[in-house]
């Protein structure tokens, strides 16, 4: 009998993260231990007219645990994951959630103004406005009869 199964990528993608983070010296406990060590929140990146939008996915992170910095012009967004500790009598059957530091970088272009960054945090999702400079936004030229 042929058993059908569901191919998930994204399952074997970590499993794969998990046996390089062994390789290279970061080991992840298995079995019924979290996943703990690096990873890597998703992040979306849109640009809009007079602005770069930067959202992260943080669910479960503390704002107090959210780096943000801008350096020789990039963008570095460190933070922790803390793991919540389970009492002695409770029985855990799985945990499937990834605790632990993280850190992204973006190179950011030219025409944006990093002193003028806002950072809002709300529902597990860090939100970073970054406003272009005054000479990188689209502007209407006139045309004049000659």
């Amino acid at each position: 009998m042929l058993t059908v199964s569901r191919w998930e990528p994204f399952r074997d993608l970590t499993t794969l993260q998990t046996r390089l983070n062994r390789i290279f010296g970061d080991p992840i406990p298995s079995g019924n231990a979290a996943e703990v060590g690096t990873w890597a929140p998703p992040i979306d990146v849109v640009e809009e007219p007079d602005r770069l939008v930067f959202r992260a996915e943080l669910p479960g992170v503390s704002k107090d645990d959210i780096d943000v910095k801008v350096e020789n012009g990039t963008l570095v967004l460190r933070g922790e994951k803390k793991q919540v500790s389970e009492k002695e009598s409770d029985t855990v059957h799985r945990i499937e959630r990834f605790y632990g530091t993280f850190t992204r970088s973006f190179t950011l272009p030219s025409n944006l103004d990093t002193d003028k960054i806002e950072a809002r945090y709300k529902d597990g999702v860090l939100e970073l406005l970054i406003p272009k400079a005054e000479e990188a936004k689209p502007r209407k030229i006139q045309i004049q009869a000659a």
